[in-house]
């Protein structure tokens, strides 16, 4: 499921101010947190492009750690 829009996030929050993916400029309908940081994209598509990405990291990093503790099975 996509993210809502939060709106507690500002535009003027945020750490960038065009899209990391198509390099337009920022929306206010597109913001996210990450890292404790507000970031903008140009579309809702862009950002939830950007959290499916950090959720396959995480997930490769997580498998990685469990890996080289010896706990897989």
């Amino acid at each position: 499921m996509a993210p809502a829009k939060d709106p507690t996030l500002r535009i003027e929050d945020a750490v960038n101010d065009l899209c990391p993916w198509s390099g337009k400029p920022i929306v206010p309908e597109a913001l996210t947190l990450y890292n404790g940081a507000v970031v903008g994209f140009c579309n809702a598509e862009c950002r939830d492009k950007f959290a499916r990405a950090v959720a396959a990291f995480e997930d490769a990093l997580r498998a990685r750690r469990v890996a080289n503790a010896g706990l897989h099975q």
